[in-house]
Order: structure tokens, then C-alpha cells, then sequence
């Protein structure tokens, strides 16, 4: 999720403090779990005399449009937590159980029938929108027409299978969704007809493109004019020049521990604009609660011994990675692609991020431990399954023999100091192989959507994914199938640009199998991971783990291996 992209990740620190965190990290394996699996609650009473306080976030840059069913990083994600609901939400707990997906708006799981096609939700009565006006089934039904009017970027990937999507995506502005999504008032429930059954339509009805929104919301992104809300948190104001402030929801009442715990802080004060460095400064001095971005790597030892106790580090099944874009020169032509793909030191970049603790070279574009995965490296100097060396002999003799050499490159990366370092050494490494290199540093505040817009003409982007929910589908089919490019749209998260009918077919047929054999499917993804690498339409670089560095004034701090630290849940002073 990125999930910035979805997430810019925070920067690898020294090995004192990858050990000396260790016990602060998770634990659990990354492996996935059924959508609806049943388990324990993993949750304890709301603690009362920790409530209050202002919790202070500071990061250096803002991460675009604050609209739910728009905003596609992990920066807002994490934060939406605490504000929308869906009719389902992943359980708001640590580790391995916040992969399991639990009522939320809806009173139970739904009812699954018509050969698991149909889903049918109770919606549960009393709950009140931020602006005070009650939470209606026509609500529900607006909220998923409205994903398609304000084409967020998971339109058609995640809910193109209900049915009158099809003429939604064609015609945004007058979708209906015509037998697709219907609410009874008076029954108050939602009904949502599939054209196929989707083993993993829970997941997507947990995250926030799906979440419910007052039925008068504009039906374009709303940007900078926060939408109201349902959870205990709603938006006081937002300028992403300098601040977003959130406070509490008095219409707030708990429904579900689990779904949308109550928040501890009053007041959850997010600044923008400042430093790196000053970011540190500020959460070693208290000043600031916890800090967004990579800290820079003359912090990293101060941080590892004087305050390693503060320090949460967290795997992460996430990728880091290089965007080719295959309709355009140089990377139009294939071997240029597979160059670049062998000439990449991966350990040089694990080192730029921090060190072999908190990153591991990666090989293709599902991470170790995530469903599907293989291992497998097809650009490795020597051959395996694992990444040992990088081969720029290989590498310039595909370039010459490519007849790319000489041609300009721009390389377009976020500011912060790890992005910037990683485009840095990609420049570097493009010149080497005998390209026009320029390196072109953008505000993390923009760059997710400018890569991602053909107008734009990016030829390389720096970017990063990190999951949405734990199938194989929502790296691959998300990142690569051509439902997901959109020439000239902001939202087109296929930054590449690749479109292959074949893989997108295969694509289809492992969707189908994981509606009855799970393990058959992911066989199916793994072949289609190392189908794409073989056509490198990108250069997976690293898998990344997560530091999040707070201030003593914090207590309860809780990681969920979806949606990361738990904003709501902290304790402050």
C-alpha cells in the first residue's frame, strides 16, 4: 500500500539498532491468512486514564489529496484507520491477526450465496457521520458508485467484478452500477452482485477506497477538503504546505474493539516542511511524537545506541523498485530493459537504504514470505535462486546490443535523502551503461502521481509498493495487468506501462482457480512473477523493513502488518 508511494519507507539503521530493537519488533512470518478466518480478539478494554493529549507527527512532505477513494499511500492509509469505515475493515490489532478481515459498518461477515457471487451486509444502525447525519444504506450504495465517478485508482482491479462496473469505468460521471450494489432501507441491508465469484473481495472491501462517505460527497476528489467521517477521529484542517490536524469525532460512539477502536489522543497534530534532520531532533527532544521519513544516515548510530529503546523495527512485505517504461525509449526495446535489470547492485542499494538488517536484495516482484512467491533470480551474475552479484559486462553487451546507447534518460525520484541517494547511484549506473542520465528529484508530495501519468513521459521512476492485503494478486494484477494502466490519468499505478494479453490471461485463470484451490493459484502467481521478470518491465531492488522512531512521551505502541503503527492507539503524556 502504499501503499508518497504507498510508502516511503523509512531508512535502515545500523546493526546495534536492528539487535537492540529487536525486542521491540514483530515477530510474526508475513504468511497470509483466509479473508474471514476466525481467531482469537487480540484486543484488551480501552484504557481510560491514557486518554488525552496531543500527539505530535511530523514528516517532510504531505501526501497529496485527502480523499479516501483517491489517495493511494501508506502516509494517509495509516491514518484513515482511525477516521473511515468500510462495511468490513482488517482487525485493528498486532502482528500476524491484522491480516484477518472483521465486521465494521456491517453488523457480521456477509452472507455468501449464488455460487459466491452475492454478498449481503446488515448495516448497523446509530452510527452518525462527523457533520451529524446519520449513516443510510443509500450512503453505502453512493460511496461505491462514487469510487468509480472519482476514478480511484483500484476501480478496475478491485471492483470491476460487480457487476454494471463495466459501464462505470467506461462512463464515470453516470455510473449506477445497475444490479451491481442496492440497499434496503427498510431492511437495512446492502446487497453486491459479482460477475464471478472473488475469494479476495473481503480484502477489498477493507481498505479505504472502499470506505463509506456521506452520499452528497463530490463526486470528483474532494483534494484538500477532507470528506466527513465515521471513526473517532475526523479532519479540523488540512494544507499540505504545512499541517493536518485531526480531533475527535463527537459523534463518535465505539461500535466494534476490533473494527475501530476508540483513539486515545485528543488532538493528533501532523506538521509538514521540516528537514530530516530536524525531524530526529525534534522526536529525540520530545518536540515531535514520530517522525514519517527516512532518517538521514549521519543519525542512524546516534539513534541505534542513545535511543535505540524508542526505535520499532518492523519486516515488511513490501518491494522497492525501478518503473521501465516499456512504450517509450530506451526501455521500448527489451534488452535495454533486461540491461539495466543486470546491472543493478542491489547490494549497493540495501547499503543506501541502510544495511542487509532492515533490507535484502530482491529478485522479482512478490517478496520472500508473501503468497506465491518463488525463489527464483533471473539477473543474478552466475545464475541461483537468490541475488549474489550484479553483471554490468552482461549489461553494456545488452545495451550495444540493444542500439539504446547514447540516449537520454531522466530518472525521477522523492527528495528525501534515501530516495535521492538510490536515484544517485541509478544515475550513476545508467551512465556507466553508456545512457544520457539526469536525475530529476520531486516532493514526495507529488512524485506517486506525476510517475504515474503518461503526460509526464517518465522514462525510470524510483517508487515502492507495499501490500494492500496478502494475495499475490494485488502486487501483480495491481502493478501490471492493463486494467491498470490509464494513459494520461494520475491514477494509473501500472507506472510501466505494461499491457500483455497473455500474462493478463493468465492473470485471469489464477484468479478463477484461487475461487476453489488457494495453493494451485499461488502456484499460478509465482509462474506469472517470473514470466514478467523475464520481460522486465521493472527492477525490484530491495524488500525493505520499517523503523518507526518515537518520543518517550509515547506508550502503547502497536504495529499491524497491514496498515503499519496504529495512529489512534498511542498514548502521549
Amino acid at each position: 500500500m502504499s501503499r508518497s508511494t504507498r510508502r516511503g519507507a523509512l531508512a535502515a539503521a545500523t546493526v546495534a539498532l536492528a539487535l537492540t530493537a529487536a525486542a521491540c519488533s514483530s515477530s510474526d512470518d508475513g504468511s497470509s491468512s483466509s479473508p474471514t478466518s476466525s481467531s482469537g480478539s487480540g484486543t484488551t478494554a480501552f484504557q481510560s486514564q491514557h486518554k488525552g493529549g496531543t500527539l505530535k507527527l511530523v514528516a517532510h512532505a504531505a501526501a497529496g489529496t485527502f480523499d479516501p477513494q483517491v489517495n493511494y499511500t501508506l502516509q494517509y492509509w495509516q491514518l484513515y484507520q482511525s477516521m473511515y469505515d468500510g462495511l468490513l475493515a482488517f482487525k485493528k490489532v498486532n502482528g500476524q491477526e491484522s491480516f484477518t478481515v472483521v465486521p465494521d459498518l456491517a453488523t457480521a461477515l456477509p452472507k455468501v450465496t449464488n455460487g459466491g457471487r452475492t454478498y449481503t451486509f446488515t448495516l448497523r444502525k446509530g452510527i452518525t457521520f462527523s457533520n451529524g447525519k446519520a449513516l443510510t444504506t443509500d450512503d453505502v450504495v453512493a460511496s461505491f458508485q462514487r469510487i468509480f465517478k472519482v476514478s480511484s485508482p483500484t476501480a478496475g482491479t478491485f471492483y470491476n467484478g460487480i457487476v454494471g462496473a463495466d459501464a462505470c469505468l467506461k462512463k464515470p460521471a453516470s455510473c449506477t452500477l445497475k444490479g451491481g450494489v442496492t440497499g434496503d432501507a427498510k431492511a437495512g441491508t446492502i446487497t453486491i452482485n459479482l460477475t464471478a465469484a472473488d475469494p479476495e473481495f473481503p480484502y477489498k472491501l477493507a481498505v479505504p477506497h472502499a470506505v463509506v462517505v456521506p452520499k452528497d460527497s463530490p463526486t470528483k476528489d474532494a483534494g484538500t477538503k477532507p470528506l466527513p467521517t465515521t471513526g473517532p477521529y475526523m479532519a479540523a484542517s488540512y494544507d499540505p504546505n504545512r499541517a493536518l490536524k485531526l480531533v475527535r469525532n463527537p459523534h463518535f460512539e465505539e461500535w466494534s474493539r476490533e473494527a475501530e477502536p476508540q483513539g486515545y489522543p485528543d488532538v493528533i497534530d501532523y506538521t509538514f516542511g521540516q528537514t530530516v534532520e530536524s525531524e530526529v531532533t525534534a522526536v529525540e527532544n520530545g518536540q515531535a511524537d514520530w517522525m514519517y521519513d527516512p532518517p538521514p544516515a549521519d543519525r542512524l548510530n546516534e539513534i541505534g545506541t542513545k535511543y535505540a529503546s524508542q526505535a520499532h523495527v518492523n519486516p515488511l512485505t513490501a518491494f522497492w523498485y525501478a518503473t521501465l517504461n516499456v512504450n517509450m525509449a530506451p526501455f521500448d526495446n527489451k534488452l535495454a530493459r533486461q540491461a539495466i535489470n543486470w546491472a543493478v547492485d542491489r547490494a549497493a542499494v540495501v547499503r543506501l537504504y541502510g544495511g542487509t538488517n532492515l533490507a535484502s536484495p530482491a529478485c522479482t516482484v512478490l517478496p520472500a514470505g508473501f503468497p506465491g512467491h518463488v525463489d527464483s533470480c533471473d539477473y543474478t551474475k552466475g545464475g541461483g535462486t537468490t541475488w549474489k552479484a550484479a553483471d554490468l559486462a552482461k549489461a553494456k553487451a545488452l545495451v550495444k546490443q540493444s542500439g539504446t546507447a547514447g540516449q537520454e534518460v531522466g530518472i525521477v525520484v522523492q527528495d528525501d535523502d534515501v530516495n535521492k541517494s538510490i536515484g544517485e547511484y541509478l544515475q550513476s549506473l545508467l551512465t556507466q551503461l553508456g545512457y544520457k542520465a539526469k536525475l530529476k528529484p520531486l516532493s514526495g508530495n507529488i512524485q506517486f502521481t506525476y510517475i504515474q501519468n503518461t503526460k509526464n513521459k517518465v522514462q525510470l521512476a524510483l517508487t515502492s509498493w507495499y501490500q494492500d492485503y496478502p494475495a499475490a494478486s494485488d502486487f501483480l494484477n495491481v502493478l501490471l495487468s492493463c486494467a491498470s494502466f490509464h494513459p494520461g490519468s494520475d491514477s494509473s499505478i501500472n507506472i510501466s506501462g505494461f499491457c500483455d494479453k497473455g500474462v493478463d490471461a493468465k492473470m485471469q485463470a489464477a484468479l478463477k482457480t484461487a475461487e476453489t484451490d488457494e495453493k494451485s493459484a499461488n502456484q499460478q502467481w509465482g509462474a506469472i512473477d517470473q514470466q514478467i521478470m523475464a520481460d522486465s518491465p521493472l527492477v525490484p531492488l530491495i524488500n525493505p523493513k520499517l523503523i518507526d522512531f518515537t518520543s518517550t512521551r509515547v506508550g502503547n505502541y502497536r504495529f499491524s502488518k497491514q496498515f503499519y503503527m496504529l495512529v489512534g492507539q498511542l498514548w502521549v503524556k
